[in-house]
């Protein structure tokens, strides 16, 4: 038997629909993905069993394709097993697509190096019931070329004070400057993509983002105006944030993760 110090740490790579779950992390008398999970590896594993960690908190409705979290375990189980039956003890809405085993320092939060969630917009007069869970509605048609002037703005290092939620503090992001790496906006159809790649988010700021580049959009903010909100650190100037069902964590980067084969 492996000693406490010595235990595996294992990474998994989820995948979920946000729809139904309240956001990721544990909270009293509502279903979440990390208890839906952590009761699963306690199921498996035939012991209580907590996650060491996860990429991020996504809010309640919010879609994930790749979160990332970590746990440790003494099992000499497979990763092929343990993905296998994860898979067979979860429900429909959660799907384990990758178990590897992790260098003892791997952490899956604080290990991030940086992330790329997408919002989807279903730009049409007519709504589409068959998009709507994973897509916010926008009637009017939206100008691709105005959001990428507005968008061009917001990337780089800058205070994202005005596109962070009000409560933002109270929830221990008192630092609030983040580093926009990419930042696209393209139209497939009348699907509207715009994602974005930063070495971190701030609560919600993503959704205040897309919020932002709808208003660019539809000719209400122009690229002086979303310049002059990010520059003045007031949650009070910004758009409306747009609806959780539109946005997704798609990837998670690590630098140089060190997997065991």
């Amino acid at each position: 038997m492996r000693g406490p110090e010595l235990r595996r740490n294992i990474k998994l790579v989820l995948e979920y629909d946000g729809a139904a779950f309240f956001g990721f992390q544990r909270q009293p008398r509502h279903a979440t993905v990390q208890e839906t999970l952590e009761n699963a590896l306690s199921r498996l594993f035939d012991q209580p069993l907590k996650i060491e960690s996860a990429s991020g908190r996504t809010d309640t409705g919010v879609h994930a394709r790749a979160q990332t979290v970590n746990f440790r375990t003494s099992s000499p189980m497979a990763c092929g097993a343990i993905r296998k039956a994860l898979n067979g003890i979860l429900p429909p809405a959660i799907a384990v697509k990758e178990v590897r085993e992790a260098a003892q320092d791997f952490h899956a939060r604080f290990g991030a190096a940086g992330k790329t969630y997408e919002y989807r917009i279903w730009n049409s007069p007519v709504r589409s019931p068959l998009r709507a869970a994973q897509s916010c509605h926008v009637m009017r048609k939206l100008d691709i070329a105005a959001m990428r002037r507005s968008a061009k703005v917001l990337k780089g290092r800058h205070d994202f004070r005005s596109l962070s939620a009000q409560d933002a503090s109270r929830k221990g992001e008192r630092n609030s400057v983040r580093t926009i790496r990419k930042l696209s906006v393209r139209r497939e159809g009348s699907m509207v993509l715009i994602r974005v790649e930063a070495d971190g988010f701030l609560y919600r700021m993503v959704r205040n983002i897309a919020g932002m580049l709808v208003e660019a959009g539809l000719g209400r903010i122009s690229p002086a105006r979303t310049r002059e909100i990010l520059q003045a650190k007031d949650r009070r100037l910004a758009p409306k944030t747009m609806p959780a069902q539109g946005l997704m964590l798609i990837s998670v980067k690590y630098p140089a993760v060190r997997l065991k084969r």
